[in-house]
């Protein structure tokens, strides 16, 4: 009962956009939907990490401590942006640039997209879980283009072909793992021949080389969804014409539930083939995607394509994470996530006000934000501290743990050509962030709205509090990790 509820409470808090003008109480009610969504994954979290598995509508749901470890992240990002979206829509309502019922839609399919993504991590079956997945382009494709806006349709477009082949990539290697299990004598038939826990418990019979091939095509696949290189291209566009607080959603936990269909298949992968070829796709796209981030980053002059690319530095370091494939790793990469989603969804938001504020998301035009306007310069600059892994943020545990868990597996040496890659993005981001936060001239201090102060600096101060003392996600962390490690 408690998954349906959870699937459901986003999906009645977007009908009721749907058939209501959108007004503030509507935005404070998305709010509050998605303030349960995270109270229900707590409660749902501290009964798996009792490793009791909870399941749901007669089996087509199903949570373990990994499932429900992705609900409370996703809950978390999404409360944050939805309280920004009050902000958001009001100010586009007041400026004439979209109507009340074009916000509602805007309402509803955010609460569509929420309701996908805990659909995804909430599915007993590897293909009801590539529905919700594609389901989430579906909805994330009207959103990228909500402005209307030339660049808007085009990143849109963009997204959705993109996406599109990625995901049939994705298809064809569920298809294939689909096709091995029903060769194993003994495994379930028809509908559960995809269900994950059965999946994992015959998968040292799968067939070895139907498998890999299908392994292969599934880092492809859903790597694009992810962002990972080189089907990464269409997420520098699309983050940087979304929404401010959809691109929050989409990178703080789209990209990462995406990941997180990885990581089942990878279990299931690792029981048939032993570590080393899913340890070899990951390290591979990996380290090309920290690559692509570095060379980028180097030159971008727009707030919120930097933050872009700074996405796929973080889904490439947590793609060799989970290619090191030990219990310490994958849960420092689960902290990561948590973290990431945390830090990225506040610069997101962040990036939003910076754009209504001042009129533009082009660096150099945005001089000396600490001194004009002290709290919004501050959350940035604590977010970008958060996000380049410096301490007391939970990101520098996190890299730090995944190096570790690298080196005892004999990936040193891609730990070390990501610390490189690491270096170079660091000094990319400061050098961009030094005339954001401090150049040019000064003037006269301007407030900003509580609204947006109060969350954003509560998503910091979470962020930081899981760095200093993990303590409350230590066990759950644990718990999620042993799913994946085989």
């Amino acid at each position: 009962m408690l998954l349906v509820v959870i699937v459901s409470v986003p999906l009645a808090a977007g009908a009721l956009a749907a058939v209501l003008p959108w007004c503030r109480a509507i935005g404070w009610a998305m709010a509050l939907a998605d303030a349960a969504v995270l109270g229900l994954g707590v409660v749902l979290a501290v009964q798996t990490d009792r490793h009791r598995a909870a399941d749901g509508l007669d089996g087509l749901l199903r949570a373990d401590a990994l499932s429900a470890f992705m609900v409370v992240v996703i809950g978390a990002v999404s409360l944050l942006a939805t309280i920004q979206s009050i902000r958001y829509l009001e100010a586009e309502i007041a400026g004439g640039e979209h109507s009340a019922r074009h916000s509602s839609l805007y309402s509803l399919l955010v609460q569509v997209f929420v309701a996908c993504m805990l659909a995804a991590v909430l599915s007993a079956n590897l293909g009801a879980l590539w529905v919700a997945v594609e389901a989430t382009t579906v909805a994330t494709t009207f959103l990228v283009g909500h402005r209307r806006t030339d660049k808007a349709l085009e990143a849109s477009w963009k997204y959705v072909l993109i996406c599109s082949v990625g995901i049939a990539l994705a298809f064809l290697g569920t298809v294939l793992v689909y096709f091995a299990a029903l060769h194993v004598p003994g495994h379930p038939t028809g509908a559960s021949v995809l269900d994950w826990t059965s999946l994992m418990h015959d998968s040292h019979r799968l067939d070895p080389g139907v498998v890999r091939l299908a392994m292969a095509l599934l880092v492809l696949g859903y790597g694009t969804k992810v962002g990972l290189a080189p089907m990464h291209s269409w997420l520098p566009d699309a983050h940087s014409q979304a929404p401010a607080p959809v691109s929050a959603l989409m990178s703080g936990v789209l990209l990462t539930v995406a990941f997180y269909a990885l990581l089942r298949f990878k279990a299931v992968a690792d029981g048939a083939l032993g570590p080393d070829f899913t340890r070899m796709l990951l390290v591979i796209v990996g380290l090309a995607s920290l690559l692509v981030a570095a060379s980028l980053l180097l030159t971008q002059r727009d707030v919120k394509r930097m933050l872009a690319y700074h996405s796929i530095e973080h889904m490439g370091l947590i793609a060799l994470g989970a290619a090191a494939g030990t219990t310490l790793a994958i849960a420092a990469v689960l902290l990561h996530i948590l973290g990431h989603g945390l830090a990225k969804a506040v610069l997101f938001l962040a990036s939003g006000e910076i754009l209504l504020v001042e009129g533009t998301s082009e660096i150099d035009k945005i001089p000396a934000l600490l001194a004009r306007r002290p709290l919004l310069g501050g959350i940035f600059g604590f977010g970008l501290v958060a996000l380049l892994g410096l301490p007391p943020f939970s990101l520098f545990v996190s890299e730090l743990n995944m190096i570790r868990g690298e080196a005892a597996v004999g990936l040193g040496w891609a730990a070390g050509l990501s610390l490189v890659a690491m270096a170079v993005i660091f000094a990319a981001v400061m050098a961009h962030s030094r005339h954001l936060l401090l150049g040019g001239p000064t003037a006269s201090p301007s407030a900003t709205s509580r609204l947006v102060g109060i969350p954003l600096v509560g998503g910091l101060v979470a962020c930081a509090a899981f760095g200093l003392s993990a303590w409350p996600l230590q066990s759950l962390l644990d718990a999620a990790a042993r799913v994946v490690v085989r």
